[in-house]
Formats: C-alpha cells, sequence, structure tokens
C-alpha cells in the first residue's frame, strides 16, 4: 500500500517539471520526467509506475502512441494522453491503444486531478476482466494502491470502508461495501451485510463468527452457507 506512482513522458522540460509539481502537491508520488521512448521503457523498468501521462508527440523517432502500445502488451498500466494537438486526426490515431483519458494543453491543477480520477477508474473497470492483484482507493485527496495479499478484511462504516491491512494499518475510504466488493477477486467473501474477509487468511469458522488472523468477525446467517460452500465445508 502506498501512494499512487506516476511517470511524466514530455519531452518539453518545464512543461514536465510543472506537471510533477502539481502531481506532488496532490501526493502523489513522482519520478524524475523522460523525454523519449528509450528513456520512459528505463524508467519503467526501474521504478515500476502505477500511471504514465504520456506526451503522443515524443523527441526521437517514436511517438507517444508507440511507448503506449509497448505499455499495453508488456506492463498493462493506465495512460493518459497528454496533447497540443486536439484535432480529430490526432485523437483518432490516439483512440486505436485505447488510453484511460486525456488532458489538453494547458490545462488546471483540477484538470489534472480529475483526469487521473478517470484514468484509474476506467482501468480499474477493464482490470475487472482478468484477474487483477490489487484495488485503487480514493484516500486522502489522491488514490492509494492496495495489494489484495495485504487486506485481511473490509468492513463497512456507513458511507465509507475500514480496509484492514495484514500488518493491522487501516484505510478508511468513501465507497460503499457493495462498490468495493466489485474491484476485488475470488480469494474475498462477503460474510455479513458489513464485512467482507481475504479468505487467504480465514483461520477457523463458527456458528456465529470466523476468526482472521487475530480478529473475530461477525457471520451473517444468509451468507454463512455460501461460505461453507465455498470452502467445501459443508
Amino acid at each position: 500500500m502506498g501512494k499512487i506512482k506516476i511517470l511524466v513522458v514530455e519531452d518539453e522540460i518545464i512543461i514536465a517539471d510543472n506537471i510533477c509539481k502539481t502531481l506532488e502537491s496532490l501526493n502523489y508520488k513522482v519520478f524524475e520526467p523522460v523525454i523519449n521512448f528509450s528513456e520512459a521503457v528505463a524508467s519503467i523498468e526501474n521504478h515500476k509506475p502505477d500511471i504514465c501521462i504520456l506526451d503522443i508527440q515524443l523527441s526521437g523517432k517514436k511517438t507517444g502512441i508507440d511507448l503506449a502500445k509497448k505499455i499495453n502488451a508488456e506492463y498493462k498500466f493506465p495512460i493518459i494522453f497528454l496533447t497540443a494537438n486536439a484535432d480529430s486526426e490526432t485523437l483518432n490515431k490516439a483512440k486505436e491503444v485505447s488510453p484511460n483519458a486525456y488532458l489538453v494543453k494547458p490545462f488546471s491543477k483540477n484538470e489534472l486531478y480529475t483526469s487521473i480520477e478517470l484514468a484509474i477508474s476506467n482501468y480499474a473497470k477493464k482490470a475487472l476482466k482478468f484477474d487483477q492483484k490489487a484495488v485503487f482507493v480514493k484516500e486522502k485527496g489522491g488514490f492509494s494502491k492496495i495489494k489484495f495479499e495485504d487486506i485481511l478484511f473490509i468492513k463497512s462504516d456507513h458511507v465509507y470502508v475500514e480496509i484492514i491491512l495484514t500488518n493491522h494499518k487501516k484505510i478508511i475510504s468513501r465507497i460503499s461495501l457493495n462498490e468495493i466488493s466489485e474491484k476485488l477477486n475470488a480469494s474475498f467473501q462477503r460474510i455479513h451485510r458489513g464485512y467482507i474477509i481475504n479468505l487467504n487468511y480465514l483461520e477457523k469458522v463458527n456458528q456465529d463468527a470466523v476468526f482472521v488472523a487475530d480478529f473475530d468477525i461477525p457471520i451473517g446467517k444468509k451468507y454463512r452457507e455460501d461460505l461453507m460452500q465455498k470452502m467445501n465445508l459443508s
């Protein structure tokens, strides 16, 4: 779990620096910006970013579209296309690589934040089509990436959820239990109207409760049968 890690690929240094400063003020972790395809690939290999803000036009023979194709094929993380040319020809070429959001220069701090939020949301929806290994949740004005293996259980708290981690730290996010359940994989099971547990950490099932690590969690009657069948205990 930690801050969303962002790589900026932009060959105009002043613009790149301004974007990075704005991202840092929004509580994201930002790497040193790069200006071309080869530098971007090296940075991706070294830092493993969660998202890339990528100018369509770059220094060198290969464009941002070329880089986006490589990211989609090999690295698989969200892409935001950055461009000063919002003409139909440019956008049509960009659509071929299915970016998760667009930013048209010049843009505001709010537009930058919104594009990141949109890109992560769009990518998360696509990720549901395959076995993803983490979930993005909104926290303290930004997004946090939480690996499924780090989650013990999730508890509903009105319009928020509390995500309890294996290190017993707690993350609070404004999202419903139903909404976050749609972002999880088969390792997670609803056992109560107010709880979802990670089955990998389930230690014991009683009539009225389950035990996950050091936690005693209530189990609802209508959920118990589903859990027993899934665990081959019925």
